[in-house]
């Protein structure tokens, strides 16, 4: 399904991706491991349009996503949940709002439709209950789990994760997996 073929980065004078070539296979869990600063978090900001590569290319479905038009690009990532190693929850939005964002966004639900779903996706990582809460009332490894429940909301296609179980403690992790 994704191809990464020679990708290259430099920040500056840094290298972070150095001719990165895998493939994730249709169906299958592909996990990059490393120390801080190796490109982990890169490659997926490369993959999802938001950072430029330096060279190289990635294939999605034998498409070479560099070439994606900017609707094109937005279509694409309709089909991807991430979950950034932040959180990145909206301080503004109640946690449903933060959980439905795209669906109210993007796909024009109605409130009460995507309020429904996210009371759901929140029930799935352990959240029940908090959707009419703001971020700053959560702790940071509820915040993460919000952040999965938005990352499954759209019952996305591909789903990344960075650093998925950072701020969790080991019980809540097993239930993340």
């Amino acid at each position: 399904m994704i191809i990464i073929n020679d990708v290259h980065k430099k920040f500056g004078k840094k290298t972070v991706l150095d001719g990165l070539t895998t493939n994730v296979e249709t169906g299958k869990t592909t996990v990059f491991i490393g120390p801080s600063g190796c490109g982990k978090s890169t490659i997926l900001k490369i993959i999802l349009g938001i950072v430029s590569s330096d060279s190289g290319e990635v294939l999605i479905n034998d498409e070479n996503i560099f070439s994606y038009s900017s609707k094109k690009l937005d279509q694409f990532r309709s089909k991807i949940g991430m979950v950034f190693q932040s959180a990145a929850l909206f301080d503004s939005l109640s946690i449903w709002e933060n959980v439905g964002f795209a669906l109210l966004e993007r796909d024009g639900r109605k409130r009460e439709e995507v309020r429904e779903i996210a009371i759901e996706k929140l029930k799935i990582v352990g959240l029940g209950g908090s959707e009419d809460l703001y971020p700053s009332e959560l702790s940071g490894g509820m915040q993460k789990r919000a952040a999965i429940a938005r990352a499954i909301a759209q019952n996305p296609e591909i789903i990344f994760y960075d650093e998925p179980t950072t701020g969790l403690d080991p019980i809540t992790s097993t239930i993340i997996e």
